[in-house]
């Protein structure tokens, strides 16, 4: 597919100026509409033309020719821009194009996305025909691209490579850096890293942070190799020590980091009433999180705790456009932009009614409008997972004394394994299970016990995980296999098997870590997950980061990765793995 260069070919932009000296008709005509002004700071009522995805007038003039066009009486709303999330993880059970369609209905119609999955898992040339198809979906997307795989890789070197790194960053649609996960690696000496940070500024592009509980030292020096923003302060004085170290800093809500709330409390305990520096993120969550809403929900949040009204949309707006210097496409309802526009009933609810997105409805009075947008999923490296290997008994020997311990939803410490002899189950009265990552490609297995995930679990298999690799966990090898050999049946997913039976699974169509499914489906199923295992022994909040961040080398203490159970703190194996 031939990428094209410019937003609006030049064909296009004359028939823009047609609409204006009345040689063509608008689209969509919005008469009577009270919007926000994001420069003037003040809500103003003017006339909207709208040409096919753009805006192309806003003021007091009609059009002087509307046939053909929808005119639409918006006396009874008041009319912000579309919202921006920036910082996406599209491939949390979900897929890129379900997760901006649901996105969009609630208002959100402009996604950053993470690169990860495309990165690590699909050849260059079909991951940027995936972008360019993308773009025909009614939400615009964006990228990042990464510079490390968040764990430790076999043959990292040979994946983020110079040649891969800066054509991805070159892309028209990736607009910025990062997340730097390994930015321990960059403070060591990481020259190729900081060589892709100099890469990106040189293309005036942003470097995303990840800097949980950094010092304002360490703040400092990354501020100083070239990072932008930040996404990890968790309480207010450390939004005041990214703020005071020039950082733009993103406003978390998540499911397993829900802060906003206790953020904005303790900005304005602190004195910080100046917003300009501030936007919010969701954090990719994961589906039911976005049962209540999506940016929406943020700004709902922020009304709640006194931020002024235009202040609260403005950080999911033109704040994000104007930090990722798009505010000539994004961030307000203006002449030149495209027409991604919410119709709220009331300025204190954000939750829009209806939404434009590139000048086409995807909700209309409360309705959703699907898009009839085809995504070739399999046609680019994304089929069902096809595994031409089998799982058998002599894999489930566990014998290490190493096992990993939950202390919440992400973190895992190291604990000394203390069974007696077992052969084929693990007694119900203990919190123990049997733990196994295993190569994709069937090549190697890490066998090893998990301490505080589940007491009552009997056999669960997972190709959704951080690394692509598959992790198996329960109480009874049997139902493992069983689990397993269901997983294989559907093509990849989550399968969870008890005394001889399958009694739950989510398919994962999409090489085993995305559904096709509908959002709004998934949430239900993911609710119905989390509920199973927490009646079997999960005790945290949100199971399928549990699975996310088993192999994250981010956070501490130990992890199980490609490369073997690595220590985060020491940097070094504990337990490599075994070769099939």
């Amino acid at each position: 597919m031939a990428e094209q260069r410019y937003r609006w070919k030049n064909k296009h932009l004359r028939e823009h100026i047609e609409v204006l000296d009345g040689k063509r008709a608008p689209s969509i005509l919005l008469k009577n509409a009270t919007y926000l002004n994001h420069p003037l700071r003040k809500w103003i009522q003017s006339n909207i033309w709208i040409y096919d995805d753009r805006i192309i007038y806003v003021g007091e003039r009609l059009p002087d020719v509307t046939e053909g066009c929808e005119i639409v009486d918006c006396t009874d709303y008041f009319l912000v821009p579309g919202y921006i999330e920036p910082h996406s993880h599209p491939f949390q059970l979900y897929n890129p194009q379900t997760y901006a369609r649901y996105s969009a209905y609630c208002g959100t119609t402009a996604l950053i996305n993470d690169n990860l999955q495309f990165f690590l898992h699909l050849e260059q040339k079909k991951a940027f025909t995936l972008l360019e198809e993308l773009k025909n979906i009614p939400a615009s997307m964006y990228w990042w691209c990464r510079f490390d795989g968040q764990t430790e890789l076999r043959n990292e070197e040979t994946i983020f490579t110079h040649d891969q790194v800066t054509a991805w960053l070159e892309h028209d649609a990736v607009v910025q850096g990062g997340e730097l996960t390994a930015w321990p690696k960059l403070l060591a000496g990481h020259e190729d890293m900081l060589n892709w940070v100099q890469e990106a500024k040189r293309m005036r592009k942003k470097i995303e942070g990840h800097f949980p509980g950094a010092s304002e030292k360490t703040l400092a020096k990354l501020m100083l190799l070239g990072a932008d923003c930040d996404h990890e302060a968790m309480t207010g004085q450390e939004v005041l020590s990214r703020l005071m170290q020039g950082y733009t800093v993103s406003l978390r809500n998540s499911s397993i980091r829900p802060d906003l709330e206790n953020l904005l409390k303790d900005i304005h305990e602190l004195g910080i009433h100046q917003y300009d520096n501030f936007i919010f993120t969701t954090d990719g969550s994961h589906s039911s999180f976005y049962d209540e809403g999506c940016i929406d929900k943020m700004i709902k949040i922020a009304l709640q705790q006194n931020v002024p009204i235009i202040d609260a949309y403005n950080m999911a707006t033109i704040n994000v456009a104007q930090y990722y210097n798009l505010a000539h496409l994004h961030g307000k309802i203006a002449t030149g932009r495209i027409a991604h526009i919410n119709f709220l009933q009331s300025k204190t609810n954000p939750t829009p009614i209806s939404v434009l997105a590139k000048g086409q409805w995807v909700k209309r009075d409360g309705v959703e409008i699907k898009d009839s947008a085809v995504i070739q999923w399999a046609e680019n490296g994304l089929g069902a997972l096809e595994l031409n290997w089998n799982l058998t008994k002599s894999d489930l020997e566990f014998t290490t004394t190493l096992g990993l311990q939950l202390v919440n939803d992400v973190i895992t410490k190291p604990f000394s394994v203390t069974l007696e002899e077992f052969n084929e189950t693990i007694p119900f009265e203990r919190d123990e299970c049997f733990f196994m990552m295993i190569d994709r490609n069937g090549e190697w297995r890490i066998n090893t016990f998990v301490k505080g995930f589940a007491n009552q679990l009997c056999g669960f298999a997972s190709t959704y995980s951080g690394t692509g690799d598959i992790i198996l966990i329960g109480k009874r090898k049997e139902d493992i296999l069983l689990a397993f050999q269901r997983m294989k049946e559907i093509g990849g997913g989550i399968v969870i098997a008890e005394q001889g039976k399958i009694i739950f699974e989510i398919p994962l169509e999409l090489k085993g870590y995305m559904s096709t499914k509908e959002l709004s489906d998934l949430i239900e199923e993911e609710k119905q997950l989390k509920k199973l295992l927490q009646e079997r022994g999960y005790q945290f909040g949100d199971p399928v980061f549990t699975l996310l961040f088993f192999s994250a080398t981010h956070l501490p203490y130990i992890r199980i990765t490609p490369i073997g159970i690595y220590d985060v703190m020491k940097k070094e194996v504990l337990l490599p793995p075994v070769t099939r």
